[in-house]
């Protein structure tokens, strides 16, 4: 897990081991969209974000 939330634009690995990137964060932040990173498969959806471990955080997060 991570010490800070997953945001849109990081590359992280799910609680399934899935690698991929957040795309959207929905419902008011209780709702984490997320991506493959290859392949243009189908989005799924989290709202669990502590169980997402960030692997890298997108460039404009981190000039934040």
């Amino acid at each position: 897990m991570s010490a800070r939330r997953a945001w849109v634009g990081d590359l992280v690995r799910d609680g399934g081991g899935r690698r991929a990137v957040v795309t959207d964060v929905r419902a008011g932040g209780t709702v984490w969209v997320l991506r493959p990173l290859t392949g243009g498969g189908p989005h799924w959806e989290t709202d669990e974000p502590d169980s997402l471990e960030i692997l890298a955080c997108s460039e404009a997060r981190d000039s934040w």
